[in-house]
């Protein structure tokens, strides 16, 4: 036992003399700073997130050679030398120091090691994805699925339509079991006609299940394939085929539904949902319209009008088909396809008569919210309508969505934040979902979260509307006005690239230039959208102007009012009195927003 203890004490003095303890004190601190910096500026530089792993994995493995390269050099007057052997009698003199002396150096070692560890703790736990019922999160709190595009087996790409509406149909159907985490459509549905593995879909969705089949639709007959896969060992828990006639097809959907809950076999998922049934003929038209309002062309909304319209002639208490039209008709109003009194009249009477049908029908209440805040400018009547229909729905994220567009409306910035991040969180893959979640971190001044989540957008949507421009206004407000140029003139919306471009000039102090794209703003945007000139003005020092730009849009009652007060282009008009007058006048005032009542409780 003496002999160990006299050659543990050797090491240790080895240790010691070479200053092994001491690198390893600082190489864990310095290593710790490193990896609370990368967890800072890796997402704000639009990075991606393995970039974080790759700097800790570095980091682990530098560690080891640290130690080597310590304990074989040295650092001397002279450079870098190889340390040379102690002589004995340094030895004996480090063993034989008082504790006091010894115990210093290991104290430090152990709070280097500590340091590190920790780091990398806290920075693994950063960057892990948060936990949503998936098979990454290590166990299943709730059971989570994701509905794949049924596959058209019909010889004709025509039935694409009926196909796809099947899929979206039988999601929205389970997304009505509260204790199921469905995922939504926009991400679901980004895997159509893509070779991928069930276990990729599930891993990028967070989902513990997939479901996927086909459609084989020919006359009034139609055949229905569906089978329920387990993600994390791919094995498929059910399948089954119907051959049924199309008279049956709400019929097939609830066996679907009702067979999946049963397979999932968990208690708390209680009864399976059910099929609001109507005229086969009239659901085919109906699916067929749903899909070409979302193609938004002129022509194609033109179609989807006369499809709903065909289909309520078969049914006219057929209450999706009238929400459908009212999202129609305000499409076209807020697109200049239709004047705007008579876009936003239709649309109203539309979603009043889906709630005359059905009371309970939120997605009509939320088509109701949204025409009384783009186009009623109420935003006390808009939050009537949105909390009612969360409360009638509350895992529909496309209402989530329009209740943070509202909450962003009346200055709630954190409760938008939330709503977004819940949206995201559910719809990983929609581009849509991170930009409006970038547009809210810009609103609340994160500015290096804003232009990570729009980055993601654009990375999911390249040539992404509106994303450049947005990331360039988070430039320019942090002082980078030649960054912000660059991102401008990439931008394909053409009013935004002018706008942007006309900004980022001004804060170059290249003055000709500015004036020259300020002109062309003016005269091609001005009497359309007057906000646009204000917040140039405003920008640029010119209340008087921009007040004179602001009463103009006020008088032809511009889209979008109610948000005017929170552009970061007014900061320059805070002081002045008219800027309060103009906030009371779109009931945007601190006092009025503050009277709305607007709450919100997202699902578990």
């Amino acid at each position: 036992m003496t002999n160990y203890n006299a050659g543990y004490q050797r090491f240790f003095a080895e240790l010691k003399r070479r200053r092994v303890f001491r690198v390893m004190a600082v190489y864990g601190a310095a290593a710790f700073v490193i990896l609370q910096v990368a967890d800072i500026v890796v997402p704000g530089l639009g990075l991606p997130e393995w970039t974080i792993t790759l700097i800790l994995a570095l980091t682990l493995l530098g560690f080891p050679f640290a130690i080597i390269l310590a304990w074989v050099f040295d650092m001397t007057l002279q450079g870098v030398q190889r340390t040379a052997d102690a002589t004995p009698a340094e030895l004996t003199q480090i063993v034989s120091a008082p504790a006091s002396q010894r115990w210093p150096a290991g104290v430090l070692a152990l709070v280097g090691m500590t340091v590190l560890l920790g780091g990398t703790w806290y920075v693994g736990r950063q960057s892990a994805p948060a936990s949503v019922a998936g098979p990454a999160s290590g166990g299943v709190s709730s059971p989570s699925i994701a509905v794949l595009p049924f596959v058209n087996m019909t010889s004709d790409p025509g039935q694409e339509y009926f196909s796809d509406g099947i899929s979206e149909e039988l999601l929205n159907l389970l997304a009505k079991t509260s204790e199921l985490e469905v995922a939504a459509r926009t991400s679901s549905f980004s895997y159509k006609g893509k070779d991928v593995k069930v276990a990729d879909v599930a891993r990028e969705l967070n989902v513990a299940y997939v479901l996927e089949g086909s459609v084989r639709k020919s006359g009034d007959q139609v055949r229905i394939t569906a089978q329920l896969i387990k993600a994390d060992d791919g094995f498929r828990l059910w399948s089954d085929t119907w051959d049924r006639s199309l008279d049956d097809i709400f019929k097939i959907q609830e066996e679907i539904a009702a067979e999946v809950v049963a397979q999932l076999k968990v208690t708390l998922l209680g009864a399976a949902p059910t099929v609001v049934a109507t005229d086969p003929e009239a659901y085919a038209l109906y699916l067929q319209a749903r899909q070409m309002g979302r193609l938004r062309t002129v022509e194609n909304l033109e179609q989807s009008i006369a499809l709903y319209q065909r289909a309520l002639e078969i049914d006219p208490d057929y209450a999706a088909a009238w929400t459908g039209l009212a999202r129609i008709y305000y499409s076209q109003a807020s697109g200049d396809l239709r004047p705007l009194n008579e876009g936003y009249a239709m649309a109203r009477a539309a979603a009043n008569k889906a709630l005359s049908i059905d009371p309970q029908n939120a997605v009509a209440y939320a088509r109701l919210g949204r025409i009384a805040l783009d186009y009623d400018h109420d935003l006390a009547a808009a939050a009537r309508y949105l909390e009612r229909a969360i409360a009638l729905d509350p895992a529909d994220s496309d209402i989530i969505f329009e209740a943070a567009v509202l909450a962003i409306g009346i200055g709630r910035v954190d409760e938008a934040i939330a709503l977004n991040e819940y949206v995201v969180a559910r719809d990983p893959v929609n581009s849509a979902g991170h930009f409006n979640l970038g547009l809210s971190y810009l609103d609340a001044g994160r500015l290096d979260e804003a232009v990570a989540s729009i980055r993601t957008a654009l990375n999911l949507t390249p040539g992404f509307s509106g994303a450049p421009y947005f990331i360039g206004v988070a430039l320019l407000l942090q002082g980078r006005p030649e960054a912000a140029l660059a991102l401008f003139q990439k931008e394909n919306d053409e009013e935004y690239r002018v706008k942007g471009t006309a900004l980022a000039l001004h804060a170059l102090g290249r003055r000709e230039e500015y004036e020259a794209a300020f002109r062309d703003l003016r005269e091609r945007w001005g009497e359309e959208w007057p906000s646009e000139i204000a917040h140039v003005y405003a920008w640029t020092g010119d209340s008087d102007a921009a007040f004179e730009w602001l009463d103009r849009a006020v008088e032809q009652k511009e889209g979008g009012l109610n948000e005017q007060f929170r552009s970061p282009f007014y900061a320059p008009l805070h002081d002045d009195p008219r800027w309060a007058a103009f906030r009371e006048r779109t009931g945007t005032s601190e006092e009025q927003l503050a009277a709305i009542r607007f709450e919100v409780t997202l699902p578990k």
